[in-house]
C-alpha cells in the first residue's frame, strides 16, 4: 500500500481483510501520508537498502499491490539487484495509482463477508527520554517520547528519519507526512506550512535535514508572518550525508578528491539556523545534548506558534 488507504476507512478496512485472511500489511517506505501511533492498524513498513528489501519479502509468494508499484530499489546498485521481490512471487493489482485503493479494500473486506477478528493494532510504547551526546537515534527517541496526540510530523529528516519512523509508529497517534517525493529534497518546510494552514488546530511538527532546509528556507519567514503551530527540528549535521551513503554505494566514491567530497560537505562556512530563523522573526534554540534538546522540545510541545530546535548531530 502506499496512497489514501494508509488512513482512516481505507487503513480500517486493510485490517479487516489482514484480520479474516492471514494477510501481511506492508507499506512503501516513502508513503506520502500514514496514519501512525498506538491503536492504529499494524502495517510494515519496507525497508530503505535494497538488500533489505530482498530479506524483508523473502519467501513471498503473492504480492497485491493497492495504490502503488511493486517494490523496486531506490537506485540502481553494482551487484545488487534492483527488483526486490522474490523470484516466481506473483503480482495482483487490487488498485491502480490513480483509483480508489481505500474503496477497493473496503469493497474487498465486504466481499470476504463474516465477522473479522479484532485487527492487529499498535500497542503504546514510548522510548526513555535520552541522556549524554546528542545523536540521530537519542533526539528520534526523544521525538518519539514527546510528541503530542494528533500531532501532525513532516518528515525530511532523511538518514535521522530512518531512527525516528519505527519509534513514531509506536508512539502517541500521529499523521506521518513524508516529504521525500522521488527523492528530492527542500519539499519538508513548505509542506509543513501547508498542514499548519490546513489544521489550525493541530500541532505541526517539522523534522528537517539542513541541507534540505537550505532549499526553502523562506518558508521560516511564512511560518512567522502567519503565526503558524510549527515547530522545527534541523537535524544539523553539516553534510548531505544520505549522498555520501549513496554515491558509496554505487562506487563514485573511490578516488574521489577532497574538492569533489567537499560538494557533499556544509561547512565552510557553517550555517547557523538558530540565527537564520530568529532573522526570519522565529524563536530558536540550539541544542548540543540529549537532555537540552528533549527540554527545548518539550518547552515547544506546550506552547503556540512557530519555533525552531537546530539539533547539533
Amino acid at each position: 500500500m502506499r496512497g489514501r488507504e494508509l488512513a482512516g476507512a481505507g487503513l480500517e478496512a486493510a485490517g479487516r481483510v489482514a484480520a479474516k485472511t492471514g494477510a501481511r500489511l506492508m507499506c512503501d517506505l516513502f508513503s506520502p501520508r500514514t496514519e501512525l501511533g498506538a491503536g492504529r492498524v499494524a502495517v510494515e513498513r519496507l525497508p530503505y537498502l535494497a538488500e533489505q528489501i530482498v530479506q524483508f519479502l523473502a519467501g513471498t509468494e503473492q504480492l497485491i499491490l493497492v495504490g502503488t508499484k511493486p517494490p523496486a530499489s531506490f537506485f540502481a546498485y553494482p551487484n545488487i539487484p534492483s527488483w526486490c521481490s522474490p523470484e516466481g512471487c506473483r503480482f495482483a493489482v487490487l488498485a491502480a495509482e490513480h483509483e480508489d485503493a481505500a474503496q477497493a479494500l473496503e469493497a474487498l473486506d465486504a466481499a470476504l463477508g463474516g465477522t473479522a477478528p479484532t485487527p492487529t493494532r499498535i500497542a503504546l510504547t514510548l522510548p526513555p527520554l535520552p541522556k549524554g551526546q546528542l545523536a540521530p537515534f537519542t533526539l528520534a527517541q526523544a521525538v518519539a517520547h514527546l510528541t503530542p496526540e494528533q500531532t501532525i510530523v513532516v518528515d525530511e529528516g532523511v538518514t535521522t528519519s530512518l531512527l525516528m519512523g519505527p519509534l513514531l509508529t509506536r508512539a502517541r497517534p500521529i499523521d506521518h507526512l513524508m516529504a521525500t517525493t522521488g527523492g528530492a529534497i527542500g519539499q519538508g518546510l513548505p509542506v509543513a506550512v501547508g498542514a499548519a494552514v490546513a489544521c489550525p488546530d493541530r500541532k505541526v511538527v517539522c523534522v528537517e535535514g539542513d541541507g534540505s532546509a537550505a532549499y526553502t528556507m523562506q518558508s521560516l519567514w511564512t511560518m512567522a508572518r502567519e503565526h503558524l503551530d510549527v515547530t522545527v527540528v534541523i537535524c544539523a549535521n553539516r553534510s548531505y550525508a544520505v549522498l555520501k551513503i549513496e554515491l558509496a554505494r554505487v562506487g563514485a566514491t573511490l578516488g574521489a578528491g577532497p574538492r569533489a567530497m567537499s560538494m557533499l560537505d556544509l561547512h565552510d562556512p557553517e550555517m547557523n539556523w538558530a540565527r537564520i530563523a530568529q532573522g526570519m522573526g522565529i524563536e530558536a534554540s540550539r541544542a548540543t545534548t540529549s537532555e537540552e534538546f528533549a527540554a527545548q522540545y518539550e518547552s515547544a510541545m506546550q506552547q503556540r506558534g512557530p519555533r525552531l530546535i537546530e539539533a547539533m548531530l
